[in-house]
């Protein structure tokens, strides 16, 4: 973005240093050179733009973002990652490693950073903890350090402590963030939706709330032992943000975040059988999900991760306790959340992007974005009141496997710089 650009009376948000205002702010030279309640321009070839009922913020980020490619491009391939990711305002991404080959060698980090350096969005490759992603053996991490993954996971529960233990051990000289998928797989059986009154009514098998609480609670005590960093991947129950605020007051090093569903959508929008609701961890009751918000609210959530996961018709077309857990998300998050969450007054604007974009780069270990002169232009344009309707023709995923699909909301994107 090599032009001259003026906003004019646009809502700047910058939750770094609180900033909120309607204010002129210019770019140029991919630079913010200036944000004032008026900005005279002599520059003729200066666009113009009226920023009237428009948000300028800083690009979002997704976490854990899953890519068809390599191996699975009938679900997304990276260039309709990127085009998904722009639409969404997500500016930065992080691969997952179960792709086809895992991501546990410097080798596949070396294609997919070839094969996106090209691309608007920055994308980074999380590198496997164990060989093949089976929890058995570590894989060569200090290799994958050195080939510049963003960091560890495995992005699924290790029912073996001991060698998550190791794992902890060997990584921690690394310096890189070790993101941990808290679920005791023996307690969660073949569970597909959260286990209450309402899993019984709908005749499903119930997913229990400890089979995540044991699982944090005893990855808590690891971290204690060996003092390695963590992430705590898709909290999705009140009781585990309770037990994370404990860690958290007593200075445990480890940060969590929300899979972005779990924060407007409960177990009672399952009664539809919708397979596109399946989640792993499930959606919540009510109570859980209104625990995750405070824990947002607080910080004892520190972000809200996107965590794109896209799958074909056929693979989603099937019985919902026979679906693939996952839903795309780049470029819904944003307006879904929006209209759920800050218009209805549940998070302020400034508690949202702080977890989609700000805390999301500080679980990363990286610099957040800020909306301040001299920074490098690395922002939105958000249109929070403008309709679309999401449709296969609409979405710039390859897949579609959505809860909203066919559905009219609220809030576009119009820039991504």
């Amino acid at each position: 973005m090599n032009q001259t650009l003026l906003f004019q009376q646009i809502r700047i948000l910058d939750p770094v240093s609180g900033f909120d205002q309607v204010t002129d702010i210019l770019i140029d030279d991919n630079k913010i050179q200036e944000i004032s309640p008026k900005i005279e321009l002599t520059d003729d070839s200066a666009k113009i733009i009226d920023g009237n009922g428009l948000i300028l913020a800083p690009a979002l980020v997704d976490l854990f973002c899953h890519s068809g490619e390599p191996g699975y491009e009938e679900r997304e391939t990276l260039q309709t990652l990127n085009a998904s990711a722009k639409a969404g305002g997500v500016s930065r991404v992080a691969i997952l490693p179960n792709t086809l080959p895992v991501v546990d060698n410097p080798n596949t980090v070396t294609w997919i950073q070839n094969k996106t350096k090209s691309l608007e969005t920055n994308f980074d490759c999380w590198g496997s903890l164990t060989k093949n992603l089976e929890g058995n053996t570590i894989a060569e991490l200090a290799d994958l350090a050195e080939s510049g993954v963003v960091g560890f996971t495995d992005n699924r529960p290790h029912s073996n402590l001991q060698l998550v233990r190791k794992l902890l051990e060997y990584a921690q000289p690394f310096h890189l963030p070790i993101a941990l998928c808290p679920t005791n797989l023996q307690l969660k059986g073949k569970g597909v939706v959260r286990e209450c009154r309402t899993s019984i009514r709908l005749g499903l098998i119930g997913n229990p709330e400890i089979a995540e609480t044991v699982a944090i609670a005893s990855l808590l005590e690891i971290v204690a032992l060996t003092k390695t960093p963590i992430h705590l991947m898709n909290i999705s129950t009140a009781r585990g943000v309770d037990l994370i605020k404990r860690a958290k007051e007593e200075q445990l090093p480890v940060t969590g975040s929300v899979n972005w569903h779990h924060l407007i959508l409960n177990i009672e929008t399952i009664a539809s059988y919708n397979p596109h609701l399946r989640f792993d961890p499930p959606l919540g009751t009510e109570i859980d999900r209104l625990g995750l918000l405070e824990g947002i609210k607080t910080g004892v959530i520190d972000a809200i991760s996107i965590n794109h996961t896209p799958y074909t018709y056929e693979e989603k077309t099937v019985a919902f306790a026979d679906a693939p857990s996952g839903s795309i998300g780049l470029e819904l998050a944003l307006p879904l959340l929006w209209q759920n969450l800050v218009i209805t007054g549940e998070l302020s604007a400034s508690q949202l992007w702080k977890a989609l974009s700000v805390n999301a780069l500080r679980c990363l270990y990286q610099e957040p974005l800020k909306i301040q002169v001299g920074q490098r232009a690395e922002f939105i344009v958000f249109a929070p009141q403008q309709p679309w309707q999401i449709t296969p023709n609409q979405l710039k995923s390859l897949s579609y496997n959505t809860y909203w699909l066919e559905k009219e909301i609220k809030g576009k994107i119009l820039c991504n710089y």
